[in-house]
C-alpha cells in the first residue's frame, strides 16, 4: 500500500480528517465557551435551563450550566470536563477556564490558518502556561491572610451569584465565620454544610454551630427542645423481637391472651426506660418505632426521631461526638454524645431539627434562607463557591488581586518573555497572551464598559501603578487597584483554570482525524 495505513471501516462509520476534522472541534469548543461567557464577573448575566421533563435551573455558575446541557460533541464535553474539573479541585472559577480554553482554541484556529503546525502551536501554548503560572507566582499577596482579606476573597465569588452586593457583603461573614471555626491545624471542609429553606429573605441566612436535620419527632407530645442535651444514635428497631423459629402459639384463655400483650407492652416500656437510666434526652434511630414504643418514649421525656437515613446519622454522630450502637443493651454512658441545645422548628409546611452547641460546635452549618426555590439553589451554589474559594485561599497559597488584574500582568509577563522565543513557537506564546487578554476584556464586558478602552486603561494603569483591575460600581465598572478595592482570588482558581484550559485546548487542536460509527 506504498507505507500508507489502510483504514477498514464500517458502511455506517464517517470521517472527518484535516482542516475539517480540526475547524467542527474548535468550533465545537468556541462554541460551548462562549454559552457561558456571559456569566462571568459581578455584572454576568444567568442561564434559564429547562429540561425534557420541564425542570428549570436558573444560573450563572459555569460548572452548573455546563452540567445541566444536553452536548453531545466529543470535543464540545471536553470543555464541559475543564469546568468539571475546576468545580471538584478549587471549587470556583470555572467559568474562567471554560472562557479560556474556548480562546485558546480560537487563537489557534487562527495560527493553523496561518500555517502555524499543530505541534508547534502546542508546545508554545504549554511553554506559555509555564510563564503563566510564573507570573500568577509572583502576584501572590505577601500580607497575612486575614478575616477581611478572607471576606474580601468570599464576597468577590459570590457577588452577581444571585446575591447582590450588598447580600454578599452578608454572606462573606458569615462564610468566614463557618470556615474559621472549623479550622485547625488546615480547614476540615467536610465539617461545614449548606442547608436551605425557603420562606424568608437571603439577608435571613445565619449561621448555625452544629448540624440541622430534615427529621422529624416520632410524636407531637414529644418536647419540642431540649438544653444540654445527652443523644444517643441507635441502629435499632423499636419493635418486638421475632424470633428466628417458625412458631405457632396456642392461646387457650383471655389470660393467656391479656399475659401476651402485658409482655409486648413490658418490652416497649423497657426500651424506654433503659434509655431514660442512661439518662438519653434526645434518640435519633435509623430503624422504625412501634406507636407503643414512642408513646413511652414521650413519658420519659425523651424525644425520638426514627429512620433516620445514614448520611443524617453519620453527621450527627461527628458533630455530637456519639457513637452509633446496634443494640439498646450494648448503650453506654461513652456512647453518647451531647450538645447544648437540641430544638425541633417549623417552617411553613418543614419541620427542622437544630443540634447545636457542645461537641456539635465543631461542625457546622449555614441555613440559607430565600423566597422562592430557585433563590435558595443558587444561593447554595454561590455558598458553597465562597466556603471552597476561603478553603482555598487558606490551604493552598494565598490570594492575588481579582477583576482581571492578574490577567493583566499574566499576559503583560508572557509578552516580555515572548521576544526570548525562538522560531514559530512565539506566535503560540503571544496566541496565549491575546487569549489571556479576553478575560478582562469580558468583565469589562459585563459591567458595560468599552472593552477595548477598558484594556487599554488597564495596560496602562498597570504599566504606571503595577495594578489595576476592573472594579464594579453600581450599574457599570471602573478601572482601580481591586486590593484597595477589596477584590481577591485565590492562587489556586489561577492555576488550575491555566492548566486546565490547556490541556483542554492542546488536545483539541492536535485532532486532524476524527472516526465515528454507530455501534
Amino acid at each position: 500500500m506504498g507505507g500508507q495505513p489502510m483504514f477498514i471501516l464500517s458502511d455506517d462509520s464517517e470521517r472527518t480528517r484535516g482542516q475539517d476534522a480540526q475547524s467542527s472541534n474548535i468550533t465545537a469548543g468556541k462554541a460551548v465557551s462562549e454559552a457561558v461567557r456571559t456569566t462571568l464577573g459581578p455584572r454576568g448575566m444567568d442561564k434559564m435551563l429547562v429540561s425534557d421533563a420541564g425542570d428549570v435551573v436558573i444560573t450563572n455558575d459555569g460548572a452548573t450550566i455546563l452540567g445541566e446541557m444536553d452536548i453531545e460533541h466529543p470535543a464540545a464535553q471536553m470543555i464541559v470536563e475543564v469546568a468539571e474539573t475546576q468545580e471538584d479541585e478549587v471549587g470556583d472559577g470555572t467559568t474562567t477556564a471554560a472562557v479560556l480554553a474556548g480562546q485558546l482554541l480560537a487563537k489557534a484556529e487562527s495560527l493553523l490558518d496561518d500555517d502555524v503546525h499543530p505541534t508547534t502551536i502546542v508546545e508554545g501554548y504549554h511553554e506559555a502556561a509555564q510563564l503563566a503560572h510564573e507570573a500568577v507566582d509572583g502576584l501572590v499577596l505577601d500580607d497575612d491572610v486575614d478575616d477581611e482579606l478572607l471576606r474580601g476573597v468570599a464576597k468577590t465569588s459570590m457577588t452577581g451569584k444571585g446575591t447582590g452586593d450588598v447580600g454578599a457583603e452578608a454572606l462573606a461573614d458569615t462564610v468566614v465565620q463557618g470556615i474559621r471555626q472549623v479550622e485547625g491545624d488546615g480547614v476540615a471542609r467536610e465539617d461545614i454544610t449548606v442547608r436551605t429553606q425557603t420562606g424568608a429573605s437571603s439577608s435571613a441566612t445565619e449561621l448555625v454551630e452544629g448540624v440541622i436535620s430534615e427529621e422529624e419527632p416520632v410524636r407531637e407530645d414529644m418536647p419540642n427542645s431540649v438544653e444540654d442535651a445527652s443523644i444517643a444514635v441507635l441502629d435499632v428497631e423499636f419493635d418486638i423481637r421475632e424470633s428466628n423459629v417458625d412458631a405457632e402459639y396456642d392461646v387457650q384463655s383471655v389470660d393467656q391472651l391479656n399475659a401476651a400483650i402485658d409482655a409486648e407492652e413490658n418490652q416497649f416500656k423497657q426500651y424506654a426506660e433503659q434509655l431514660a437510666d442512661l439518662d438519653v434526652d434526645v434518640a435519633f434511630v435509623t430503624e422504625s418505632i412501634d406507636d407503643r414504643a414512642a408513646a413511652y418514649l414521650a413519658e420519659e421525656g425523651i424525644l425520638a426521631f426514627e429512620s433516620v437515613d445514614d448520611d443524617e446519622a453519620k453527621a450527627i454522630t461527628q458533630a455530637t461526638g456519639a457513637s452509633r450502637v446496634g443494640a439498646i443493651a450494648d448503650l453506654e454512658d461513652g456512647d453518647l454524645g451531647s450538645a447544648e441545645r437540641v430544638s425541633v422548628e417549623s417552617f411553613a409546611d418543614d419541620d427542622l431539627v437544630f443540634v447545636e452547641g457542645g461537641a456539635a460546635a465543631e461542625s457546622v452549618t449555614v441555613f440559607a434562607r430565600g423566597g422562592t426555590e430557585h433563590v435558595t439553589d443558587e444561593l447554595e451554589r454561590a455558598l458553597h463557591d465562597g466556603l471552597d474559594v476561603v478553603t482555598a485561599a487558606l490551604d493552598a497559597g494565598g490570594v492575588v488581586p481579582g477583576g482581571g488584574a492578574s490577567e493583566i500582568a499574566i499576559a503583560a509577563h508572557i509578552r516580555d518573555r515572548a521576544a526570548s522565543i525562538e522560531g514559530r513557537r512565539q506566535l503560540a506564546v503571544e496566541a496565549f497572551a491575546d487569549a489571556i487578554d479576553v478575560l478582562p476584556r469580558t468583565l469589562a464586558e459585563n459591567t458595560g464598559m468599552d472593552s477595548i478602552d477598558a484594556l487599554v486603561e488597564l495596560r496602562s494603569r498597570h504599566d504606571s501603578d503595577g495594578r489595576a483591575g476592573i472594579i464594579s460600581e453600581g450599574q457599570t465598572g471602573t478601572v482601580s487597584d481591586p486590593v484597595e478595592a477589596g477584590v481577591f482570588d485565590p492562587v489556586a482558581v489561577k492555576h488550575e483554570a491555566i492548566e486546565s484550559a490547556t490541556e483542554a485546548a492542546t488536545m483539541i487542536a492536535r485532532i486532524d482525524d476524527v472516526i465515528s460509527a454507530d455501534n
